[in-house]
């Protein structure tokens, strides 16, 4: 019987980036998640903060050199790869220079957000999405950590819905009490950017005003599965999570949430089939 594959995609990692409570997960899981008997993979923003040195990431050439247009523009995807030796982990590393290059990760010196937020979430999303492609490795399951990849089950469900290589995907988004970054609502104009990406009105009528808890309940709707990733999260967020019609999977405690998500990562899948 052939492993399922789950592909993990965060916002941020441990020991890449200080420990958070997603960077905590994002680290652990895909190890759990690989001593359970599945196949994984790990992406994640290449945020200028991260050491290259130290953690010695390098450029992987055959998979870097496509342009991803955003708005109109092109923007050339790099990607590099390094690994977490203890815990048998390759990490893919989403980069581009005008998006990720900066020294801190979602909000500047000051605490602003990043005015152009909207457009790194949509890179980085497409990014994982044509390397993985580019890899020949088909997810059986797509597990998002971190507003930034919240866009992904939209990118699966309606415009990368006739590919085969996503026909089957499911995706699965954990809910987090994690504002940072994502303060003040996202660009008046991203609606209009998906519309050019190729969205629908269906899609963009839902984030007109694209606010964390418009984004996060487009993200949820259109999601095979969500998990509430945070053991209090604040109420906008937990009324996304308590009105959401896919499957969900209540908060676990650590000690639990590795054997708890594969269980869930099969009834997602299961699912799937059942409803095909």
């Amino acid at each position: 019987m052939e492993k399922k594959r789950i592909l993990f995609v965060s916002q941020e990692i441990y020991p890449f980036l200080a420990k958070t409570e997603i960077s905590h997960n994002a680290r652990k899981l895909p190890q759990g998640t690989q001593e359970n008997g599945k196949e994984i993979r790990v992406f994640t923003p290449r945020f200028g903060s991260i050491n290259e040195r130290r953690h010695q990431l390098h450029e992987v050439i055959r998979l870097s050199g496509m342009n991803i247009i955003i708005d109109d523009n092109d923007h050339p995807l790099i990607i590099k790869v390094a690994s977490i030796p203890a815990a048998r982990l390759q990490v893919y590393f989403i980069d581009n220079d005008e998006f990720f290059k900066r020294k801190t990760n979602v909000s500047d010196d000051k605490g602003s957000d990043f005015s152009d937020n909207d457009e790194r979430s949509m890179f980085f999303c497409r990014g994982v999405l044509e390397t993985v492609k580019k890899l020949g490795w088909k997810p059986d399951v797509i597990h998002c950590h971190g507003w930034m990849t919240s866009l992904m089950s939209l990118y699966i469900k309606k415009i990368y819905n006739k590919d085969p290589h996503f026909a089957d995907t499911k995706v699965v988004y954990s809910i987090y009490d994690d504002k940072e970054g994502f303060e003040s609502p996202w660009d008046e104009r991203f609606h209009e950017k998906l519309k050019f990406d190729g969205f629908d009105e269906e899609v963009t009528n839902l984030v007109k005003t694209p606010t964390l808890d418009a984004i996060t309940k487009a993200a949820v709707t259109f999601s095979d599965g969500v998990v509430q990733g945070s053991e209090v999260v604040q109420p906008e967020l937990q009324k996304v999570y308590d009105e959401a019609t896919c499957l969900k999977l209540n908060y676990l405690p650590e000690e639990h949430l590795t054997k708890g998500l594969s269980e869930f990562f099969d009834k997602v899948i299961e699912e799937g089939i059942l409803i095909q």
